[in-house]
């Protein structure tokens, strides 16, 4: 990808670098078909991994469908692949420094909580998109606080950012979720240990094209 794609909302799909590719890229490539928006690589790697190697397997495939590719947390491995972006956990303390040692344009996204400080400063800093977690209870998440919906619905409020929620999100609780104004659902095991990866994510994507529809109508 020459030109940088907007984030807009959609599927959003974590990619665990702790799976074989083998098991990742026929998964990866269903969900790519059924229409996700975006790919993030978790910062979950295992010591023998070639970061260089996994990267470069994921964007050639994501890009063949023109899908952009975040790094989580390594941002300097933007520098010499062929990533889109990098999704901080925080705010980064040294960002003119990132942007100046990557030397090309690139997309930004942020993990918030509960404190919207966060929503606010990377609507400031001309950021892509923001990402509550955990809205629900999930392993893959522990680190994150549990968010309220009301927070999510006040940050609809205050910023233009595309919003996207993460963490322990399912076919059956998704809808809970739309009303508070999110743009899109960041998604790892739901989509990635789905015994249908293409058939689920067009269920994901059904919930946000229904709620469209209703609104116009």
């Amino acid at each position: 990808m020459n030109d940088l794609k907007k984030i807009t909302g959609g599927i959003y799909l974590v990619i665990d670098p702790a799976w074989e590719l083998s098991f990742t890229l026929p998964r990866l490539e269903q969900a790519l078909k059924a229409g996700i928006s975006t790919v993030q690589i978790w910062d979950h790697w295992l010591p023998d991994t070639s970061k260089e190697g996994y990267i470069e397997a994921i964007t050639a495939l994501a890009h063949e469908y023109e899908v952009p590719v975040f790094i989580n947390h390594h941002w300097e491995l933007l520098k010499n692949s062929h990533l889109d972006g990098v999704h901080f956990d925080a705010p980064p303390s040294h960002l003119p420094l990132i942007q100046k040692e990557i030397a090309r344009p690139f997309l930004k996204g942020i993990t918030c909580g509960n404190d919207l400080s966060t929503v606010h400063w990377a609507t400031q800093q001309g950021f892509d998109y923001v990402s509550f977690c955990s809205m629900f209870p999930t392993s893959a998440a522990d680190s994150c606080e549990i968010v309220q919906p009301a927070t999510v619905i006040q940050a609809r409020a205050s910023t233009p950012l595309p919003i996207f929620v993460a963490g322990g999100i399912s076919l059956g609780n998704i809808d809970s979720l739309i009303p508070c104004g999110i743009d899109g659902v960041a998604l790892i095991s739901g989509i990635m240990k789905s015994d249908d990866p293409f058939k689920t994510t067009i269920q994901f994507k059904n919930h946000f094209l229904n709620h469209e529809s209703n609104a116009h109508s």
